[in-house]
């Protein structure tokens, strides 16, 4: 089945989509107590279904950044390099916003007890930079964004996997010496990360000062892109998306039996990113989007899917609306029956509870109507053919066509 290579990738979208709709699940539960196994992260060492929501989404944008740059003919120039820089800096910046306003929102409702006046209490829960986390999700995608994306523009692609391999092993034996494996403040990731960015701006971990999205541990997360950026190659060499398929499907079962066996020594975390986790969850989104190729580009079965569509063609703005809409529905206080609850509590606790009779299922039922929520917004955006560029730049667009629609 061959398809001009200019037009979009129904597969990639959808693929995006099922991550940011993942990414909005997880994160947003009735009640952090009450959760599946599976839509929890591991606590150490080991892989849940969760935790490869943010690496597949890291992966998706290796291939985009590989489609992106692949108009420049992968040539670096000035003008190429301040798009790169620019976006980095934005996507950065929205991370750090979001920290902020977040931690904003809570200090506000903890300075309540205190007799401060109106503006005083909102003035100390803004000035809050002293204790702000730095790093995030946002944070680590606009570093490897950045880096990846230079790397693709500097070095020829067949090396790719040569850098991913040397910058793996080196983080191993950083790891294997530094007592990387051991959940301890000796831990040579917080260590690392507490000398950098100080305990305060980091993510705490039952009290101890270890960031899953820490400096460190940003080295081999900018593999997943750069295994992204090489599959891109893959997938753009050809027209034909059965040999699509196949390549991704070789590259997936490769990693994927890579990290599986090296884990006997090398074990698999998230929270500190070991090699055995980028490689395994790297296989596993190639052989999830050749799979969906498959499904949806070569069979054509892709009704189902247009639920996940409005998530992945605006995946970034889907992913910030729906934090900042976890946060005000945690933050903003309402009376219910006599009594002062947040909005998510009243929800959750006196509407969802009672009306399934299980904690655990109304907390899932609750992250299903969450992300409901942000599809409708999504789905309006959608419908009106309306991208919002990481610039902050509202644009009405025409999307190419997908591929087999």
């Amino acid at each position: 089945m061959n398809n001009p290579p200019n037009k979009r990738l129904l597969s990639l979208d959808i693929l995006r989509g099922i991550t940011i709709a993942g990414m909005i699940m997880v994160n947003n539960p009735g009640s952090w107590g009450h959760i599946y196994a599976p839509l929890g992260h591991a606590e150490w060492i080991g892989l849940t279904p969760t935790d490869l929501v943010f690496p597949f989404f890291m992966f998706i944008m290796g291939i985009s950044t590989y489609m992106s740059l692949r108009k420049f003919d992968f040539r670096l120039s000035g003008a190429v390099a301040w798009k790169i820089i620019r976006r980095t800096i934005v996507i950065f910046a929205i991370g750090l916003a979001i920290a902020w306003f977040g931690l904003t929102m809570r200090t506000y409702h903890q300075l309540g007890g205190e007799s401060l006046s109106f503006f005083e209490r909102l003035g100390r829960s803004m000035w809050n930079f002293d204790h702000i986390r730095i790093l995030g999700v946002m944070p680590r995608l606009a570093i490897c964004y950045g880096v990846s994306a230079f790397i693709a523009l500097i070095v020829k692609h067949k090396y790719i996997p040569h850098i991913v391999s040397v910058t793996l092993i080196a983080y191993f034996v950083i790891l294997i010496t530094g007592k990387g494996f051991e959940f301890s403040e000796d831990n040579i990731i917080s260590v690392v990360d507490r000398a950098i960015l100080g305990s305060n701006h980091m993510y705490h971990d039952n009290g101890l000062a270890l960031d899953p999205e820490g400096l460190l541990s940003t080295i081999p997360s900018i593999c997943h892109v750069l295994v992204g950026i090489f599959c891109g190659g893959l997938i753009m060499r050809t027209k034909d998306n059965a040999v699509r398929m196949q390549n991704l499907f070789i590259a997936g079962t490769i990693l994927t039996f890579a990290g599986l066996l090296l884990e006997y020594g090398c074990p698999i975390s998230k929270k500190i990113w070991s090699p055995t986790f980028v490689l395994t969850t790297c296989g596993l989104a190639a052989s999830s989007l050749a799979l969906l190729i498959w499904i949806i580009d070569i069979k054509g079965y892709k009704k189902w899917s247009r639920f996940f569509e409005a998530f992945g063609i605006n995946p970034l703005f889907m992913y910030v609306l729906g934090a900042v809409l976890s946060i005000l529905i945690g933050s903003i206080y309402v009376t219910y029956g006599g009594a002062s609850m947040t909005l998510k509590g009243m929800i959750y606790n006196e509407w969802l509870v009672p009306l399934f009779k299980d904690e655990t299922f109304a907390s899932l039922i609750f992250a299903l109507l969450f992300i409901g929520v942000n599809w409708i917004i999504g789905y309006v955006l959608y419908k009106k053919k309306i991208y919002i560029k990481i610039g902050l730049l509202l644009q009405t667009v025409v999307l190419p066509k997908p591929i087999g629609a």
